[in-house]
């Protein structure tokens, strides 16, 4: 098993604290307020009373590294509220951290290094000043961020950093995110017309045009058909639920993303669906189970709706509505290790696919401090834990386990995988449940002729096509495979007036053959119409002059380099057919 990278973790913590003592040294009349480590650095938010920009970094970054000198350890003490409150008592930010501190119960600790003093739970290097190279770290960017992510709240100024072992790993990752910016999946979305978010409707709730709707039915009917094959049988739910339905699932009380309850006119009350899963436990008790019957594999490509934080959303990666390829395996106790080999199968052909071959595994478990957060008894709890954990052994997967990461009513795996560029996003969920199954009695008759609880398993392979859409744009910057690009062959008839007639047949032919087809008639060059084409990222131009008119063959240009010359609108065909059968990329 790997643990996680704690010293890294450390390092950039450590770093968000160098950078809040350097801001204040600068800037004495600033408010400091939270700064955590993140996947590539840090960041601290601030109230400053006058505006920074990116042109202040230099000289904060400079004093960091003048302070950084002096930091040879980091001391801990415990403080009392009056004694935190009181050192605060300048600061609304952090009495507000400490009064949240003192409602769950914790203890209130301060962490000092050199002469800067924090509210902190810990999580830093030992010796800052021999630990951390001068040249691994550099300050990125000025942001705005409402505090606590919620724009009720008042804007502050956050700066981030960026943060790694060594000056070799940071500049290695400066290059993959100059890389990242090209491919960014908003920026694309917007030029190959995927995509649009409105104003008017609202942040994070992304709507699809032609061009993106053809992706994402390409990628429902793909996973249908996969599950499909295994036995999966598809349901269809609504929307919304009486407010009762999620009471009894747990999530109206212990997950705080689910939208506001609205009433109808006779006072009943109802939310929009923040989870499938209660729905899908009723479509189960809607009939009698034997055991014969089981595994009973539920599945649906449906939207789901969640109150996320307005400064968290980000184009398709972040919304409001998701739209899940999400299962509910219904098994036996007995089943449960060979129907987690059978997921396991099954995301391995998908990801290998879109060349998603690199991947690793995170087992997300309970946070044992914090017991009532969670359903169920550390017996079931701990028994399910190990499930996941020798699966992902037996599987021969790397994996960390990531505490306190679980659902409320079972632990869980997440597989990451590495795009085109090395980064890390994290797509396809295991859940294991042993406790909504006593929430909603949900039994089958065993061969003794008694009633005996199922177990579930919540998963999805995709995760929400939103997400993996826009993972896909950045993987593939825009030049998707054939049999997902919504147009696949773009006809440029050289003359209009000459060769426009013989184009039209063409077009007619594939367009009969189903495959997605754009004819051009507008009067630009030559060179326009393949540039434009280009631009749009589509796989194949078929352009027709003299010669293709006269010999009635093609001439075909596709993407990297690929050339068919002389070649017959029946061959070209077979290729193509061919080709979108295979999903090769």
């Amino acid at each position: 098993m790997e643990n996680k990278n704690e010293k890294l973790h450390n390092l950039r913590h450590s770093l968000a604290h160098l950078l809040a003592a350097a801001v204040l040294k600068i800037y004495p009349d600033t408010k400091n307020t939270i700064g955590p480590s993140i996947e590539d650095g840090f960041y601290y938010d601030f109230e400053f009373s006058s505006p920074i920009s990116d042109k202040d970094l230099p000289k904060i970054e400079k004093k960091m590294k003048e302070i950084l000198k002096s930091w040879k350890e980091f001391e801990s003490k415990e403080k009392s509220e009056k004694e935190a409150k009181e050192y605060f008592k300048k600061n609304e930010y952090k009495i507000e951290l400490i009064e949240e501190i003192i409602g769950k119960g914790e203890k209130i600790t301060f962490y000092k290094c050199g002469d800067f003093t924090d509210l902190c739970r810990g999580g830093h290097l030992k010796n800052p000043s021999k630990e951390i190279k001068f040249d691994s770290f550099k300050l990125d960017r000025v942001a705005g961020a409402y505090w606590r992510g919620n724009e009720k709240n008042k804007m502050l100024t956050r700066i981030y950093g960026l943060a790694f072992e060594t000056k070799e790993k940071l500049d290695e990752y400066i290059k993959m995110r100059k890389e990242a910016e090209k491919r960014d999946h908003k920026k694309l979305g917007k030029e190959l017309s995927l995509f649009t978010i409105s104003d008017l409707v609202g942040k994070g709730l992304p709507m699809y045009l032609p061009k993106g709707n053809i992706i994402k039915t390409e990628l429902e009917n793909f996973i249908r058909k996969e599950k499909e094959k295994l036995g999966y049988f598809f349901v269809t739910i609504p929307h919304i639920a009486r407010k009762e339905l999620y009471i009894r699932s747990g999530h109206i009380g212990k997950y705080n993303a689910m939208m506001p309850i609205m009433t109808d006119e006779d006072g009943e009350e109802f939310v929009m669906k923040a989870m499938n899963c209660p729905h899908h436990f009723e479509i189960y008790n809607a009939e009698l189970h034997s055991y014969r019957d089981l595994p009973l594999r539920i599945a649906e490509n449906t939207t789901v709706y969640r109150n996320e934080k307005s400064g968290e959303l980000s184009g398709l990666l972040r919304v409001k509505n998701l739209t899940q390829d999400d299962t509910h395996h219904f098994i036996r106790t007995d089943q449960i290790e060979s129907e987690i080999e059978m997921i396991f199968s099954l995301m391995r052909k998908v990801y290998k696919l879109f060349g998603f071959d690199n991947y690793k595994v995170e087992v997300s478990t309970r946070n044992t401090k914090n017991k009532e957060k969670y359903f169920g008894n550390d017996e079931i709890w701990e028994n399910a834990e190990k499930i996941l954990i020798n699966s992902a052994k037996k599987m021969g997967l790397k994996y960390n386990v990531e505490e306190g990461e679980a659902a409320f009513y079972g632990p869980k795996i997440d597989i990451k995988i590495k795009d085109s560029i090395g980064r890390e996003w994290q797509l396809a969920t295991i859940q294991l449940d042993f406790n909504q199954p006593n929430n909603f009695e949900m039994d089958y008759v065993g061969e003794d002729g008694k009633k005996h609880r199922v177990v579930v398993l919540h998963v999805a392979i995709l995760g929400s096509f939103e997400r993996f859409m826009g993972i896909l744009i950045e993987h593939y910057a825009g030049a998707f495979p054939l049999w997902l690009s919504p147009v696949q062959i773009k006809i440029i008839p050289i003359s209009g007036d000459k060769h426009l007639d013989y184009a039209t047949e063409i077009f007619k032919t594939l367009k009969e053959n189903d495959v997605r087809v754009e004819l051009d008639e507008s009067n630009e060059s030559l060179s326009k119409k393949i540039r434009n084409a280009k631009v749009q990222k589509i796989p194949y131009l078929i352009i027709i002059g003299d010669r293709e008119k006269g010999s009635k063959k093609l001439t075909v240009e596709g993407r990297n380099d690929k050339k068919f010359e002389n070649i017959s609108t029946e061959e070209f065909l077979t290729k193509l057919k061919k080709e979108i059968e295979e999903k090769s990329s």
